[in-house]
């Protein structure tokens, strides 16, 4: 605990046994030089999709010719937020019955559904967002949406329906969160993206930090 309030690491660890959808780029360490070989540092290089673990999207990760990940303001990624916990079978969609009013009343929005436990293991029945979901939420002001699974939408969906809504209206969203020990309440989120031009997506670290008062 810190004078800031307690926080939480809502990240999952990133190690090679981190699951990426099927065909993307596992995680890999390239080491380079050693100390422990005589060199006077070590020096390693990251393989990986940009997509690995907690993550945000970037626009042109959905759109043809949009602007990279680095087009969203960091004030976008970092400021109050809501998590909810919702009881949805796997395999469905959340839609706006499942999420209680209470989650509009900040612009960022955390919905932890339970249905992607292990991010060790790519499990496909993960829920996805109702496009009617994403739509609701925009209405009512909010701008960034985090799940605790790899996608927004279905893990074999094509026509990426979340998505598109989230496109037309210029939403954010963050993916790969772990949520399932956050009791729901407003909290700060910080998750700003790596200055990554032009890049559809970008790790972060995100976390949460309790508001004074809370």
């Amino acid at each position: 605990m810190t004078s800031g309030g307690v926080i939480y690491d809502i990240s999952p660890a990133l190690t090679p046994d981190i699951a990426v959808f099927p065909g993307d780029t596992s995680l890999s360490c390239e080491t380079l030089l050693r100390v422990e070989d005589g060199d006077p540092v070590t020096l390693s290089t990251l393989h990986t999709t940009v997509h690995v673990g907690a993550h945000i999207d970037g626009p042109n990760h959905y759109e043809s010719g949009a602007d990279g990940v680095e087009s969203w303001s960091l004030e976008r990624c970092i400021g109050p937020c809501r998590v909810v916990h919702v009881k949805v079978p796997r395999g469905d969609r959340v839609t706006p019955d499942m999420l209680p009013s209470e989650c509009l009343d900040q612009q960022r929005v955390l919905i932890a559904t339970g249905t992607y436990p292990d991010p060790t293991h790519f499990n496909t029945d993960f829920c996805g967002l109702h496009p009617d979901t994403v739509d609701w939420m925009q209405r009512h002001g909010v701008e960034l949406v985090g799940v605790d699974t790899p996608s927004v939408d279905p893990a074999h969906s094509t026509t990426l329906d979340a998505h598109q809504r989230f496109r037309v209206h210029g939403m954010t969203i963050l993916e790969g969160l772990v949520l399932s020990e956050i009791p729901s309440g407003v909290y700060e989120l910080i998750a700003a993206p790596l200055k990554l031009i032009g890049f559809d997506g970008s790790p972060v670290r995100a976390v949460l930090r309790t508001l004074s008062g809370a």
